[in-house]
């Protein structure tokens, strides 16, 4: 099979297990919205950006270190138990620290002491299935990794969805049942907790099967080499989450006290109108980065990663333009409630970032195929700054804009750097033309129909009709030599 359709192929499975059940979250945004004032939700919001970055501090990079040696070694049974120990050591740790200080962390992360339990369980439980799913990646079972992913955010969802909507009608109709005893009444964030919970044991147990049938060696040279190589890329996973959710832990303690959580729930609520094209960069990025490391010692892999990265910005592209244009019907799905449209303003700064943030994860090929992860770090430690210190000078004078502006800055950045880097350690034959109109056009036409037009959707439809046109006329052979069978059926 032509290799880059074979990459689209399970980019299109890993897709669906990353983007299925976002878009199935999708519907919390509006369960929680409705049963849950901003003020509420922007505390939710902020416990969830805590567990963005424990999550990071839990697997330590070892998903990616797993990656680069499962591929290279020929003692694969090594490496999976090396890394399983590793994880389950490294957990277990953290668990009995944290629950030895239980009431100094939850003063240190604000976070209540009756949901802290909740957090420290499913921190564990999900950094206990980090390398089965890795494994899975890496021997190519796309199909199992969504399944299990899918039915994670199922049961996750309709917990949610029983939780807050059906358990307090069925309580107010039969108040003497058995649900009565289950019910308790402002208790939203902890539902929203055991439910995932319980998500998360279900998970477990379902990918639990790698632990039981390891051999259980331990190899201590392996490891201290899989542990060099995987600290770079902890502390850059520290500095993404930094980048991606620092900046509402910032918000809350820098706008007044009167109205800093109400602000923050409006900036998450709308944030997550973005999401599709964090959607579609994760995608992209969980089919590439097995197709990098295994393809990095084939004849002029340089050649396929810039043709990944030209389809990368192609799509993009199109899912920019297309969530700026409709905006404002998005947000009639996804945050119902009029008290949240107020952040909509940041939707166009956050899904452009977002697209930068995708643009840099296809050009860090070049450090993780040459073992060079201390670069990836070092960029990811300059975005974090950026993004610390325009948050921290500027929140106080344009509130949650800041924070938009600060994310765009901080990705745009470390795409620019590690462009500039690649160029000089591992040169790629970018079309630097190409991918700089489709960027520029893009950009343009969403700055047009959001800002010049005010979200005019007749407007927008033209622009983006026009766009879909171009792309059409420039790129419709080479998608064809793509997705048709062997690349050359078209031209039989």
């Amino acid at each position: 099979m032509n290799p880059l359709k074979k990459l689209f192929k399970q980019t299109f499975v890993y897709g669906l297990a990353t983007v299925l059940p976002r878009m199935l979250s999708f519907i919390l945004v509006p369960l929680y919205t409705s049963v849950m004032a901003p003020g509420l939700y922007g505390k939710v919001s902020v416990i969830f950006a805590w567990f963005a970055i424990f999550n990071v501090i839990l697997a330590y990079g070892m998903e990616t270190a797993f990656f680069r040696f499962y591929n290279k070694s020929k003692e694969k049974d090594t490496v999976v138990s090396t890394s399983l120990i590793s994880i389950l050591g490294t957990t277990g740790i953290f668990i009995c620290i944290a629950f030895l200080f239980f009431g100094s962390l939850s003063q240190v992360l604000e976070v209540d002491k009756k949901y802290l339990g909740y957090v420290l369980s499913i921190l564990a439980l999900d950094a206990l299935v980090v390398i089965p799913f890795a494994w899975l990646r890496a021997n190519e079972k796309p199909m199992r990794y969504a399944v299990i992913k899918i039915l994670n955010v199922v049961i996750n969802l309709g917990l949610n969805v029983f939780f807050l909507f059906h358990l307090p009608k069925l309580v107010s109709e039969n108040g003497e049942g058995f649900l009565s005893g289950v019910y308790k009444p402002n208790f939203q964030i902890s539902y929203i907790f055991i439910s995932n919970v319980i998500a998360s044991s279900v998970t477990f147990l379902l990918m639990s099967e790698l632990y039981r049938k390891t051999k259980w060696i331990f190899d201590k040279a392996l490891w201290k080499r899989m542990m060099q190589y995987a600290m770079p890329v902890m502390v850059a996973g520290i500095a993404f989450s930094i980048n991606e959710v620092f900046d509402r832990i910032l918000l809350e303690k820098l706008l007044p006290e009167d109205v800093s959580q109400a602000k923050v729930g409006m900036y998450s609520a709308c944030y997550k109108i973005a999401l599709f094209m964090t959607l579609f960069a994760t995608a992209f990025r969980m089919g590439i980065e097995p197709f990098f490391f295994s393809h990095s010692n084939s004849e002029n892999p340089q050649k396929a990663y810039a043709q990944i990265t030209n389809y990368f910005v192609v799509l993009g592209s199109i899912i920019l333009l297309g969530v700026v244009v409709y905006a404002d019907v998005l947000k009639t799905l996804i945050v119902r409630d009029p008290a949240y449209w107020e952040a909509m303003s940041i939707v166009p700064i956050i899904v452009l970032a977002s697209f930068f943030l995708g643009i840099y994860h296809n050009l860090s090929v070049w450090y993780k195929v040459t073992d060079r992860t201390k670069y990836g770090a070092y960029i990811s430690m300059i975005g974090a700054v950026l993004t610390i210190v325009i948050n921290l000078v500027f929140i106080e004078y344009f509130g949650y804009m800041a924070s938009a502006v600060a994310t765009l800055v901080a990705y745009g950045t470390m795409m620019c750097l590690s462009f500039y880097f690649g160029r000089m350690y591992y040169p790629i034959p970018y079309n630097f033309r190409k991918i700089g109109f489709y960027l520029l056009l893009s950009i343009s036409f969403s700055a047009i129909s959001f800002y010049a037009f005010d979200r005019n959707l007749i407007v927008g439809n033209i622009l983006l009709a026009i766009f879909l046109g171009v792309l059409y006329k420039l790129e419709n052979d080479n998608l064809k030599k793509v997705f048709l069978k062997d690349g050359n059926k078209n031209n039989k």
